[in-house]
């Protein structure tokens, strides 16, 4: 699952200058302590997130792996920015 956001700035000066970011999110493997309420350390091994569900639905909160929620799945954000100026 893949999602980008776009940020467009533009100088107040004469030179027509926009620069676009581009964020790519992808989530990367659970971190979920299951034995945290007996005070130890373990965690299940599911080594990516896949949404079980379709865009627009709850499921696609829900690993379809290890069943837990997004977010114990660690987020990594890869971003690129691109400059467009023109003289």
């Amino acid at each position: 699952m893949k999602k980008r956001q776009v940020v467009v700035r533009r100088d107040g000066s004469s030179k027509s200058t926009s620069t676009s970011v581009y964020r790519s999110v992808r989530y990367a493997e659970c971190q979920k302590n299951h034995a945290a309420n007996i005070g130890g350390y373990a965690v299940d091994g599911c080594r990516e997130f896949m949404a079980s569900g379709e865009e627009g639905t709850n499921g696609v909160l829900t690993c379809a792996a290890c069943g837990c929620h997004r977010n114990f799945h660690r987020r990594e954000v890869e971003t690129e920015v691109v400059c467009d100026s023109s003289a």
